[in-house]
């Protein structure tokens, strides 16, 4: 079969079938994580991220190249989740950058379009480690250019550009010596060969069925948006602005010539007809929500740009007296059920945890929305946006929680309508002191800034079992036995799982140790938590120990040392 351009409809089904290689493969790329955790989840994460972007191909499909590259790029974008999601985002994000422009695409314009997708992702990290899914990407592009030099037709390209791929990648234990101690490759870097194995697979028109594939939650399902009613709070006559009002508008650049687009002045010309604003853009069309009392004026401003792809204008008194009728009728709200604020508060405070026990305690302790998620469940951009909307502040501050989930949020906050700052919080005892210094009188740099050095204040400790038997930094490690995490190192292991805890006490609780605390989680009984505070209360007769029940996955106890 002779390929030499592609197309948008072909590339849409490369990214499908790319798509579907990672899907059948999750497993896999998740066993190569290096900790032999129980919650490794590389392939989880680029599967999810890459099945957003799939989803957005799907819906949008066209024969220009460049356009499906722009959905591609959307979908993943808003769908990434944890850092290897992130990065695949950002690969993808610089190839479509790259080709936008073009209907169709040659090998050379592929090569390109790949070194393209590499400058971007480096850019995006800030401490590029080599022997990843970077490295990967980077040499394989490298290759990709030299070999379109003298290469159009496209499945030999590919086939030539898999081979340099896969080299690379059982490259990354000599550049990694984590890697070669644990005896696997790149987990992010299997991720992307076979995304790129998907390419290959279309191209010679064969279909990578799911057929037997294990079944994958939807975004929707596995992280759905809690929506709280808030219309009971409100009469019917203090709506000030009676219309939810959408559009969507192309841009024309015979219109731009007389009305040049900028986002700022054309939100601030928006915000005097509304509230509720919300304006998204990129080189092609403009986005906006705003709830307004004249739609038509608010129409107007829109389509000086271009024209409309999308109106509505819905009453919402007429829906806010429906809905008063159904709350009535067949609605009673919890006494646990919170409702959120009309009125704009200055501060918000977002953050991500697992486990219904550490949930109740970072809202006790001042957090506006707790993202349920964490280890094997890092939300997505998407998610992390729609906390900080849920948080109805005109400041807000991310706590992540976990070290996967950092990239995720710093791309919302890229995204974000208000003003947000991302406090680096990579583990939950590290997000909760961050959140006791706090301070709402300050500024939300100074909060940041204050919050950031509160995070050097704590060590963190982590009891969880082995999947699989390894040695790392000298430990040896048995499978199902339990592993003592301090910070982010192993440091110690054990048959018992109350074993490992007090072994690993021993190595976090210092001299200048003054707080300990105890979160322990699903798999911790009752005699088991009372042995332990009891060993502590013995041992380390200096401390204040303060115990909950986080009821949390996969690790049995979370320790914080202050």
């Amino acid at each position: 079969m002779s390929i030499k351009r592609i197309d948008g409809k072909l590339f849409a089904d490369m990214v499908i079938q790319g798509a579907n290689n990672l899907t059948k493969n999750v497993k896999f790329v998740d066993s190569l994580n290096v900790f032999p955790v129980p919650d490794g989840d590389t392939g989880t994460n680029m599967n999810l991220s890459i099945t957003s972007g799939s989803k957005e191909v799907k819906e949008k499909p066209n024969s220009h190249v460049g356009k499906v590259g722009q959905s591609f790029a959307k979908g993943l974008l808003m769908g990434a989740r944890g850092n290897s999601g992130v990065i695949l985002s950002q690969l993808f994000r610089g190839f479509s950058k790259s080709i936008e422009a073009k209907e169709t695409i040659s090998t050379a314009d592929f090569a390109l379009a790949l070194e393209a997708g590499v400058e971007t992702a480096y850019k995006a990290v800030m401490k590029p480690i080599e022997g990843t899914i970077l490295t990967v990407a980077r040499e394989t592009a490298k290759k990709a250019v030299v070999i379109a030099k003298t290469q159009e037709e496209f499945i030999p390209f590919l086939e030539e550009t898999i081979v340099e791929a896969n080299a690379s990648l059982n490259r990354t234990p000599d550049l990694l010596p984590v890697l070669k101690q644990v005896g696997v490759v790149d987990s992010g870097g299997q991720g992307l060969v076979l995304v790129y194995e998907g390419f290959l697979a279309s191209l010679k028109g064969e279909e990578i069925s799911l057929e037997g594939a294990e079944a994958t939650l939807s975004l929707e399902e596995l992280v759905e948006a809690e929506h709280r009613n808030v219309q009971s709070m409100l009469n019917t006559e203090d709506i000030v602005y009676g219309y939810c009002t959408e559009f969507m508008v192309r841009f024309e650049k015979e219109k731009l010539k007389k009305h040049p687009f900028d986002i700022d002045t054309f939100r601030k010309e928006l915000s005097a007809w509304g509230d509720s604003l919300l304006v998204v853009a990129d080189d092609e069309i403009v986005k906006v929500h705003i709830h307004a009392e004249y739609p038509g004026e608010v129409f107007n401003l829109g389509q000086r740009f271009g024209s409309f792809l999308k109106l509505k204008a819905e009453n919402m008194r007429e829906q806010h007296t429906n809905l008063l009728h159904e709350e009535v009728t067949n609605n009673t709200p919890s006494k646990n059920e919170s409702v959120q604020s009309i009125e704009k508060q200055e501060f918000g405070i977002v953050t991500v945890a697992m486990g219904s026990g550490i949930k109740a305690l970072f809202e006790s302790i001042g957090a506006s929305v707790v993202i349920e998620g964490g280890q094997t469940m890092n939300p997505s951009t998407e998610d992390i946006v729609k906390a900080i909307e849920q948080c109805n502040a005109e400041n807000v501050i991310v706590l992540p929680n976990n070290g996967n989930i950092v990239m995720a949020a710093e791309q919302a906050a890229s995204v974000a309508e208000c003003n947000v700052a991302v406090v680096t919080s990579k583990t939950v005892p590290q997000g909760m002191t961050a959140l006791l210094s706090f301070n709402p009188t300050a500024t939300l740099d100074e909060n940041k800034v204050g919050m950031q050095d509160a995070l050097k204040t704590v060590k963190t400790g982590q009891i969880t079992y082995a999947v699989r038997d390894t040695e790392i930094d000298g430990v040896e490690i048995t499978k199902n036995h339990f592993m003592g995490i301090l910070e982010s190192k192993i440091v110690t292991t054990d048959a018992s799982q109350l074993e490992a805890a007090k072994k690993l006490l021993q190595d976090m609780v210092d001299e200048d140790s003054e707080i300990l605390t105890i979160l322990y989680g699903q798999d911790v009984s009752d005699e088991e938590i009372a042995k332990l505070v009891e060993f502590a209360e013995e041992s380390f007769d200096h401390l204040e120990i303060e115990v909950h029940n986080g009821n949390q996955p996969l690790y049995s106890y979370i320790f914080s040392i202050e």
